[in-house]
């Protein structure tokens, strides 16, 4: 009778293990692969390089919400670096000021993801 329970619950154990394996692959398989190519920055003349600061309200991630957000400023054309510290929720640019400017940076975080879900504040060159 123990034989028997045991047996039992292995295979239950091992059907949904391969199941929930199954399921997995399934959506797998509708994510698009990423690109992630590096864009290459034009060196920036050295009076034209300037550095803005400002808070973003509404990241509630490192991973996704930061890291989109970083990128999306890092492939914008005139930026030479763009971080962004979710503990912190602040974001540094270091941008060619005759390319870009602090309100290309708002509409870029602002337009990320929905369009709804964060807001720049306390904006600083």
């Amino acid at each position: 009778m123990k034989f028997t329970k045991i047996i039992a619950a292995f295979a239950i154990a091992s059907l949904v293990l391969v199941s929930c394996k199954k399921e997995e692959d399934k959506n797998l398989a509708n994510i698009k692969p990423v690109n992630t190519a590096v864009k290459e920055h034009k060196a920036i003349a050295a009076e034209n390089v300037q550095t803005a600061s400002f808070e973003i309200e509404g990241m509630t991630c490192a991973m996704g919400c930061a890291k989109t957000i970083e990128k999306e400023l890092s492939n914008l054309d005139g930026v030479e670096k763009a971080t962004v510290d979710f503990d912190k929720k602040t974001a540094t640019v270091v941008f060619d000021k005759t390319v870009q400017n602090q309100n290309s940076f708002t509409k870029v975080v602002e337009a990320t993801g929905d369009g709804k879900t964060y807001k720049v504040l306390n904006t600083k060159s």
